[in-house]
């Protein structure tokens, strides 16, 4: 235990608590600011580590922000994972409602996640890249597996697009409305929903 100057303890973190206190500050800077414009003297000076620490977790600033880019990724497709056997359909609202919720309490992380596709950073941005191709991999299983949609596949080739253009979209929505937009959380569900089941009704 370690004191602070009133005379009071305070807990050590552990590994695992450091480590995901490190990756919140990342994620609440990387959020505001393009990826050149943060430095690792911000998020340690924020955390209250020093630069050796903070090294110690992350060896380079592109560690850093792919590690902030794979927790949110990995948050994302937790959020979004199919009930087996449970038909696609039924599933849409509820699913979005549960990612929807969790784009409003981790705001900052999700932005961050988004901005990796600005970095100047090339690995950086193939890190984005592969979490966005994991999600559009866990959508299109589900759909696959669907006795409604699951046709689809071997019918239209276009779907797979389809898909990729809705998860495009519905970033873009999410974006927006963490800005500020008259649009509900229901509105914004009923939307996202809408523009899936529009590209995969023929």
């Amino acid at each position: 235990m370690a004191a602070n100057q009133s005379g009071r303890t305070r807990r050590r973190l552990s590994t695992e608590e450091r480590r995901e206190q490190l990756l919140s500050v990342g994620a609440r800077l990387f959020s505001e600011s393009p990826y050149d414009d943060v430095w690792i003297e911000q998020v340690a000076e924020i955390a209250g580590v020093s630069r050796g620490l903070l090294y110690h977790y992350f060896p380079t600033k592109r560690d850093f922000f792919a590690a902030v880019v794979e927790r949110e990724s990995e948050r994302m497709l937790r959020m979004t994972a199919a009930v087996p056997g449970v038909p696609v359909r039924e599933q849409l609202a509820g699913g979005l409602d549960t990612f929807l919720e969790y784009v409003q309490a981790h705001a900052h992380g999700y932005r961050a996640f988004h901005r990796a596709d600005a970095a100047g950073d090339q690995a950086v941005r193939r890190v984005y890249q592969r979490a966005l191709a994991a999600q559009e991999r866990q959508i299109l299983a589900a759909l696959a597996a669907d006795p409604e949609f699951g046709p689809a596949f071997q019918e239209r080739p276009e779907v797979r697009l389809a898909v990729r253009g809705w998860l495009a979209f519905t970033t873009s929505v999410c974006l927006e409305w963490l800005r500020g937009t008259e649009l509900s959380r229901d509105q914004v569900r009923e939307l996202c929903a809408r523009a899936l089941l529009g590209v995969l009704t023929p």
